[in-house]
């Protein structure tokens, strides 16, 4: 079932080719939210174990931190293998909405509008459609800026693979089933939408080489791609690991 206009979405490629071109006329989302808030509206990763929620709040407290000190201790390491044979359609074309097996999956609007409607506010669709996002408010959590985004500038708001596909490929994945691959790439555990030029900033990069410009965030994201590398199995190197552990006060 398609859901309301007015749900939120985002996830880390840069925004790739197959939508559709955009007319001039667009429609308002019934029932938009105002200005971004994100320490009200965004939820923290401990508290959003299934990235279904919006957005990426800060690790505040302690106990906060304990939680996430313990969570990122479930992660394996290993050492980071090579990126032969990787191929982005090793995870199914972008972005498909029929990755069975990852929320929001097969409810009749692609990934990519799902993961924008999730966390943009102040939704807008192209005419005569409840899918295809064409404007939106962004909290950005990578930054803190708050980006006013038009479809026309398309790449200024990147959906973000937390955990890099080609990162995940070096770390196991290149020996997954091509099913669990689509999950990885279409699940909104692993999607923020989030400013481009951070985003291109990051590239493949684990957290030992890239972490958000945003320091207050920087533990809310290394339990975030903790969490993606528990669900999936998946290890990440030594020094990544380290680097997480950081960021949390660990």
């Amino acid at each position: 079932m398609r859901r309301a206009g007015g749900a939120a979405a985002a996830v880390a490629v840069v925004l790739l080719a197959g939508c559709e071109s955009i007319p001039d006329v667009d429609v308002p989302a019934s029932g938009g939210s105002g200005a971004p808030a994100p320490d009200g509206r965004a939820a923290s990763p401990l508290d959003n174990p299934d990235g279904t929620r919006p957005g990426l709040a800060p690790v505040r407290d302690a106990q906060e931190r304990a939680e996430a000190a313990a969570l990122i201790d479930k992660v394996a390491t290993k050492g980071r293998g090579p990126k032969t044979g990787y191929d982005r359609d090793e995870y199914g074309y972008a972005w498909m909405d029929t990755a069975d097996g990852v929320p929001l999956a097969r409810n009749g609007c692609d990934t990519r509008n799902d993961i924008l409607q999730r966390d943009g506010q102040e939704l807008r669709f192209r005419s005569g459609s409840d899918c295809v996002v064409v404007s939106l408010t962004l909290a950005d959590p990578y930054t803190g800026k708050t980006i006013e985004w038009r479809k026309q500038k398309a790449a200024e708001v990147q959906i973000d693979h937390v955990v890099p596909l080609s990162y995940s490929w070096q770390m196991g994945a290149s020996r997954w089933s091509e099913a669990k691959r689509r999950q990885l790439a279409n699940d909104p555990l692993n999607l923020l939408p989030v400013d481009g030029s951070a985003n291109s900033a990051k590239s493949d990069s684990g957290p030992a080489s890239w972490l958000p410009p945003s320091k207050g965030i920087r533990c809310a994201y290394a339990v975030r791609f903790a969490q993606v590398a528990v669900k999936y199995e998946m290890p990440v190197t030594k020094a990544d690991k380290e680097t997480m552990r950081e960021q949390c006060g660990v």
